[in-house]
């Protein structure tokens, strides 16, 4: 989908405040109501819009720890990768997965109550899923800029 000025201008309010009414959305992006509600559907139909949801604060729901965690695995062929992201993806603690090009072949990013609560993780649920060869955490030691929503330009 080719997104307009007012796609863009209507994404990028989106994201910083999900909760708009349409009214309010209309009024920010310089449209009726109508044709702004019908542009939201288009967007969400389209899969441009893939869900609302919430931003939570990790620390005020108990998750202290922030890692990332680079993964080799010990063969590159298409069903052994397909497996570990299938297998990924069903661990609560990896809040993004991502392949990759480079020295890695994937980065997880997790979350934990505390070091102890992502030592145990790291041992007895990343370790042991299948063809891991080596794995390296890195720590977050403060979050600068977190993730907030996409650039897009009006």
């Amino acid at each position: 989908m080719k997104l307009d000025p007012i796609d863009r201008r209507i994404l990028n309010n989106l994201q910083t405040e999900g909760r708009l009414t349409n009214q309010a959305l209309s009024e920010q992006v310089g449209l009726s109501t109508t044709p702004c509600w019908r542009k939201v559907r288009q967007l969400e139909e389209s899969g441009v819009i893939e869900g609302y949801s919430a931003r939570l604060n990790r620390r005020a729901v108990g998750l202290g720890v922030l890692a990332f965690i680079r993964v080799k695995i010990d063969s590159h062929d298409r069903e052994e990768s397909e497996q570990f992201a299938e297998q990924v993806q069903t661990l609560k603690m990896v809040i993004a997965c991502y392949s990759l090009a480079g020295d890695a072949d994937f980065l997880l990013q997790v979350v934990a109550k505390d070091l102890d609560d992502y030592a145990d993780f790291a041992m007895n649920e990343i370790r042991r899923l299948p063809r891991i060869k080596e794995m390296q955490t890195t720590m977050v030691l403060k979050e600068i800029k977190p993730f907030s929503g996409y650039p897009l330009e009006a």
